[in-house]
């Protein structure tokens, strides 16, 4: 008799069980992780550390679960944003205009405090003999030489470069043969530092950081050139996240960053990485040069 209504328990139990387990894993795939990405603008393993170290922060301020997703290059990431694939984004200038003009609501939320007064170098084989330019009109001199810009849709390593330029009477048809896109900063020093170009257009921030970790040959390569002031990078979101996670997230995402404090070392080692001291407000409308110069040269329809 024990055995029959013992029987009859478990049948009556399991079911239950299941429902409840089921039920568990249910309310835990309805917490849609917030997927990150940024633009390849570097070694890709130098970024997933620190990507992946900003989402594991992120999450635990935002408590949802939060993921990077590494994307091949700039117009992916741009489109990836677009589709909904990616909810926000570091951007530099230009893919931050793009990215947005194709998602209404779309909004740049942060930037590092370096990045309201960007900067672009120019540096050069020492073969070239080439020595720092005093002024703007100085690039002249590099009429006939072999040039490179880092990616086609880069700001700090086309757009301004280039921009810069052209406002010194030096078009693309001067250079020697066509001007080269390496893909990323990274590569762009490392091209110039081989003497495959002669000049290159580069990050300063990824310049400074390089040098710093003893990762170039100055007995080969050095600045010749450092570009006036400009607005760059910044994180955009998409407005899906409000309807995912409430009306307030965006406010929560930008707390988040404006929390990272240099006193805290787990903070620190996050800014370290992100080459900031620490993170301040932007908006849509501190990218209006950067829209205007992309639509001059064809970058933005």
């Amino acid at each position: 008799m024990k055995k029959v209504l013992f029987s009859g328990l478990l049948l009556i139990l399991l079911p239950l069980a299941a429902c409840s387990e089921a039920s568990q894993t249910s309310a835990v795939k309805k917490v849609t992780p917030l997927v990150t990405g940024a633009i390849p603008d570097q070694d890709p393993e130098k970024l997933q550390r620190q990507y992946t170290k900003l989402a594991a922060y992120l999450q635990k301020e935002l408590g949802v679960p939060v993921e990077y997703k590494p994307v091949t290059d700039y117009t992916a990431a741009v489109t990836a944003f677009k589709v909904g694939d990616l909810d926000l984004v570091w951007f530099g200038g230009l893919t931050g205009v793009q990215a947005r003009l194709q998602v209404p609501g779309a909004e740049a939320i942060a930037q590092r405090d370096v990045d309201e007064k960007f900067h672009s170098v120019f540096i050069a084989n020492k073969k070239t003999g080439l020595q720092p330019f005093k002024n703007t009109n100085d690039l002249q001199k590099l009429k006939g030489k072999t040039f490179t810009f880092g990616s086609e849709s880069s700001t700090s390593g086309r757009l301004m470069p280039q921009y810069f330029l052209e406002q010194a009477g030096v078009k693309l048809v001067d250079f020697k043969g066509q001007p080269g896109f390496s893909g990323d900063h990274d590569k762009t020093i490392k091209l110039v530092e081989a003497g495959t170009y002669e000049v290159g257009a580069v990050n300063e921030k990824v310049w400074s950081k390089r040098v710093d970790a003893k990762e170039v040959d100055l007995n080969k390569v050095e600045v010749i050139w450092r570009t006036p002031a400009y607005y760059d990078y910044h994180w955009v979101i998409n407005p899906q996240v409000k309807e995912r996670y409430g009306e307030d997230f965006v406010n929560k995402v930008q707390a988040a960053f404006f929390k990272l404090d240099p006193k805290v070392p787990q903070h620190k080692e996050i800014l370290d990485l992100l080459q900031a001291s620490k993170f301040i407000p932007t908006k849509n409308e501190n990218y209006k040069q950067i829209e205007e110069i992309g639509r001059q040269i064809g970058k933005i329809k």
